[in-house]
């Protein structure tokens, strides 16, 4: 039988186990940051590296070959399943919507795809990685509010005011809408640890948009029921609310294994608000990978002496930002690797 100690180093974390050496990985870590990305991106579109298993696959690997990374975020978009939903999605560069939602007639034309429609090329992209990766597999999702956010908006925006006026006028077709991305989600998620994930992490970027009673009504239950849903298949489940520490006491009633946190509060100032046992990841400000040298190992090792305490998956708050120079992750990363944490 194996024992949970002979896990790789990210499952053994992210299932609360206290380890002497933090696992890392970093959200946006296959992609923009890396030249050898840049250069497949002079060769293909966006969506159709993401639809090519070969070279998904391709991309997810690069940082875990630079670096040597503990674990492989899938290369994949959280606007994924959308458009089999019947929701049309480009990118110019970022996601934009065809025909924002704005509508109870449009959210009832919605489709619930089923499992397997949903996107075969990630299945397929995680079956190859299942042979090619050392390191883990992670998969992941939006969170329905997040999803519903690019839906209604149409296109990225700093306030979302067309998501948050509809959220107030329109509350009833929010929470139809709601209903279909949770439910895809869900075949979603699922089919992806089906097809090898070893770890699942939902992503809520825009939780911090919202107050406390807005998140209550219309995010926190859609998350609670895939978190659920998730949690029969067995795999580490991993939260992240982005920009949101007011959200914090809710986040909490969560069923996870491991909450993400992001760079506005320190580890040990949250671990105690959060169930105990739990696995804390993150949570260093992707900003200080711009710094000079002593300052980007100043800041890995202030995270890694507020993530004691408890298991600690070692991230960034948020994805790594596009012009992070390689040789500046290869400073963390030693700093990191030469940190003991339980020495002293």
């Amino acid at each position: 039988m194996t024992s949970m100690t002979d896990l790789p180093l990210f499952l053994q974390a992210a299932t609360g186990i206290d380890t002497r050496t933090a696992p890392v990985w970093f959200m946006r870590q296959a992609g923009r940051h890396l030249p050898e990305y840049r250069a497949l991106k002079e060769k293909y579109a966006f969506w159709e590296l993401c639809r090519n298993p070969e070279l998904a696959t391709e991309v997810t690997m690069q940082p875990v070959r630079r670096y040597g990374m503990d674990a492989a975020i899938l290369f994949s978009d959280i606007m994924t399943p959308l458009p089999p939903m019947g929701i049309g999605v480009e990118f110019r560069p970022g996601p934009v919507i065809d025909e924002p939602i704005r509508s109870a007639a449009q959210v009832s034309a919605l489709r619930v795809p089923d499992e397997d429609e949903i996107a075969p090329f990630v299945a397929d992209t995680l079956r190859l990685l299942e042979q090619a990766s050392p390191v883990p597999p992670i998969g992941f999702g939006g969170a329905p509010l997040t999803l519903a956010t690019y839906a209604i908006e149409g296109s990225g925006s700093k306030e979302y005011p067309a998501l948050r006026a509809f959220l107030r006028t329109h509350p009833a077709v929010a929470h139809a809408l709601l209903e279909k991305l949770t439910e895809t989600s869900i075949r979603y998620l699922r089919m992806q640890v089906r097809s090898g994930a070893r770890a699942v992490q939902l992503f809520d970027s825009w939780a911090g948009l919202h107050d406390a009673r807005t998140y209550a009504e219309f995010a926190l239950p859609y998350n609670r029921r895939i978190l659920e849903a998730l949690g029969e298949t067995g795999v580490p489940r991993i939260f992240l609310a982005v920009g949101a520490p007011h959200l914090l006491d809710q986040v909490a009633t969560l069923p996870a294994e491991v909450f993400s946190i992001d760079w506005r509060e320190p580890l040990d100032a949250i671990r105690p608000r959060l169930p105990a046992g739990c696995t804390l990841q993150g949570n260093l400000d992707p900003a200080a990978l711009l710094a000079p040298p002593d300052a980007i190992r100043s800041a890995v090792t202030a995270v890694l002496d507020a993530g004691r305490g408890g298991p600690h998956i070692f991230n960034l708050g948020h994805g790594i930002f596009k012009n992070t120079p390689p040789e500046n992750v290869v400073i963390a990363l030693e700093a990191l690797r030469a940190y003991d944490r339980h020495a002293g």
